[in-house]
């Protein structure tokens, strides 16, 4: 052990247990761990608490339980609050833009036209040391704008332009451990490295830029995770001295248990929050997954659950009306598609897709949606100043939207088929395969997927094994179907990427932990989890 971690073992228990990288000592500074070590004792055995509290949900309702509003909330749902106002530069969130923490990315996203850029440290990176530590200096050098690239490859330069994107980040959800910070010999909570590392570096320094640390928050399942994030976001601002209510975050509603606590989950962060966004592909995730014991549940195609299914249309109508009512932004769904610049008419033809779902999330009230490229940004943005008068639609009550428990829970009606099955396990391997070589964004198809569709692809396999569920041609899903369609995917892989490319990437492991997910007697709550214990080279 070097000196200065046996000295920092000494004052704070926590440790950086993994080698170290460029500029990596400019953001784990002896400040910086000290600052995490109190998150983490202050915070740590709650956020143990709520992940309990989790499983303890799953087991009830598997046992006949079912969701509904709450009875013991009522009031907050009927009574008269509203939130915070937003800062200056979160009144306009028409376009958002999303995507990992690598150094061009967050360049082109600050430079890209939207009104905010998300920088994820969750879904879309792969929680490598490097690219969690280096994201961080990333960030730190785009709030100072110092930031620069050059792509040695192509001869191209990136530098930040004048007018740039407001600053958002999304750290990793509860669940997720950061093995390489040891606090007490136990790892950290990667959402509390992830916060907590942002905002001791930069939060001074954005509020002297103008602006202020603002948060995406992901995964939460209940108010009482709200409340748990309010009071680290107090106790961050106290412990720093930063005026109370700095903090700004969006709370993403991604899982079914949040849909039925939305107006309490605002409520619990007022001081904080700054709207809803409905994450759509990890919703229909949670939707299989906290519905798991129940065959009547079982889902058509995942690429038949589209937004137009009632129960999706009863979500986001919902996150709509609460958000206003509440004076909150309510965020539409993301964009995932990318230019397809070889085929000028399947190109028009995704476009038409993206204006027209962008049609439909303005129409139905929301204040602004999410791209995941660039070139999407006057394409969503068009869509929505035609149907929409200024920087938002609050004033948009939605008072004729009313959204029963029975409406949340109506399960999505379509076929399943064979196509169906060799599109998830199709994109689930690649997915997971260069997750596993570092890379949380990653296009396949003429899409930018992250790990929300990968979560879907491999549930949506379980739960067809689990429930014994049948093709329209009357095929029963079974593990040994599963393993031979893997099979037989993985040489649709080959022909598509070619063999060299297939020897030297990771995709035995994958499509092995992609079979045992799919095929498993018990639900994985996360493939990150599981596959987090692969990521090579980082193992302390």
């Amino acid at each position: 052990m070097s000196h200065s971690a046996s000295t920092r073992t000494r004052r704070t228990g926590l440790v950086p247990d993994a080698p170290p990288g460029e500029r990596h000592s400019e953001i784990l500074t002896e400040g910086a761990l000290e600052f995490l070590a109190d998150l983490g004792r202050e915070f740590g055995s709650r956020i143990d608490e709520a992940l309990d509290h989790r499983s303890t949900r799953i087991r009830e309702l598997s046992a006949g339980g079912t969701l509904d509003f709450l009875p013991d909330t009522e009031a907050i749902r009927r009574g008269e609050w509203r939130v915070a106002e937003a800062p200056p530069d979160l009144t306009r969130r028409v376009v958002e833009i999303t995507g990992p923490v690598d150094r061009k990315m967050i360049i082109n996203a600050l430079n890209s036209g939207a009104d905010v850029f998300m920088a994820d440290f969750e879904d879309a990176t792969s929680p490598t040391w490097r690219n969690l530590i280096g994201g961080q200096v990333n960030l730190f050098d785009a709030i100072r704008r110092t930031i620069t690239w050059d792509d040695a490859g192509t001869g191209k330069s990136y530098r930040l332009g004048e007018q740039l994107a407001t600053l958002v980040v999304r750290p990793r959800g509860l669940h997720l451990p950061e093995r390489h910070l040891l606090l007490d010999s136990r790892p950290m909570h990667g959402a509390l490295v992830d916060f907590g590392l942002y905002f001791y570096h930069n939060a001074a320094e954005l509020i002297r830029n103008g602006s202020g640390p603002y948060f995406y928050l992901p995964k939460l399942e209940s108010h009482l995770e709200a409340r748990l994030w309010n009071d680290v976001f107090v106790h961050a601002q106290d412990a720093l001295g930063i005026p109370a209510g700095t903090i700004r975050a969006t709370v993403l509603i991604e899982t079914l248990p949040a849909a039925f606590e939305m107006e309490e989950i605002l409520y619990e962060l007022r001081e904080h929050a700054s709207g809803l966004n409905c994450g759509r592909w990890d919703y229909i995730f949670s939707f299989i997954k906290t519905q798991r014991h129940d065959p009547a549940a079982v889902l058509p195609d995942r690429s038949q659950v589209t937004m137009q299914q009632p129960c999706m249309r009863a979500y986001t109508q919902l996150a709509v009306r609460t958000c206003h009512r509440r004076g909150a932004y309510a965020m539409g769904g993301m964009a995932a598609q990318i230019p397809i610049r070889n085929d000028e008419r399947a190109n028009a033809e995704a476009l038409d897709k993206v204006r027209a779902d962008k049609r439909r999330e303005v129409t139905d009230g929301h204040d602004g949606t999410w791209v995941a490229h660039p070139a999407l940004v006057p394409v969503a943005r068009e869509a929505f100043e035609a149907h929409m008068d200024g920087p938002h639609q609050l004033r948009r009550l939605r008072e004729d939207v009313d959204v029963s428990a029975a409406d949340l829970l109506q399960v999505p009606q379509g076929t399943r088929t064979e196509q169906g099955l060799r599109l998830n396990v199709r994109v689930g391997v690649q997915y997971i395969e260069a997750w596993l070589r570092g890379l949380g964004a990653v296009p396949l198809y003429n899409l930018m997927e992250d790990a929300a569709t990968a979560e879907i692809s491999r549930t949506q396999v379980w739960q067809w094994i689990r429930h014994g569920a049948t093709l329209d041609d009357g095929r029963a899903v079974t593990p040994a179907f599963v393993a031979q369609v893997l099979a037989e995917e993985l040489d649709v892989i080959t022909g598509e990427i070619g063999r060299e490319r297939m020897a030297n990437g990771r995709f035995d492991e994958a499509s092995r932990l992609f079979h045992q997910l799919a095929a498993s007697g018990v639900l994985e709550e996360f493939l990150t989890l599981s596959a987090y214990e692969l990521l090579s080279g980082e193992t302390p």
